[in-house]
């Protein structure tokens, strides 16, 4: 696996397989999540970008540290499971109320060889 690039040292795809190996055991749902809420700062950056228009630039780097903050959790989840990959990895959304939202990573957590050529 040194030559795929690892979360954790876990093979994290959104294929239902993973070229060059082949699944052997299957060790269950991993998942990893995190709520995220705004505070006062950002809402004020937000209502003055969103009077002018344009990205919000401050929601849109705090949703990519959770999704990566997620990804991350799924993927030590995966190994305390025994897994060295994980497959058909997704990611899902919820709103938890007007300042506050849910991104979840998850996925099958998998044992995967290298096929021999």
């Amino acid at each position: 696996m040194k030559d795929m690039k690892t979360i954790e040292g876990i093979i994290v795809v959104t294929t239902p397989e993973i070229p060059g190996y082949k699944v052997v055991e299957v060790k269950g749902v991993a998942r990893g999540g995190t709520v995220r809420a705004t505070h006062i700062g950002r809402d004020i950056m937000a209502l003055l970008r969103n009077l002018k228009g344009g990205e919000v630039k401050e929601y849109t780097e705090m949703m990519a540290e959770a999704r990566e903050e997620a990804l991350r959790r799924m993927a030590l989840h995966a190994k305390e499971l025994g897994a060295n990959a994980v497959v058909n990895f997704r990611f899902a959304t919820s709103n938890l109320g007007g300042s506050m939202a849910e991104i979840y990573a998850y996925g099958t957590a998998v044992v995967v060889e290298r096929v021999e050529k």
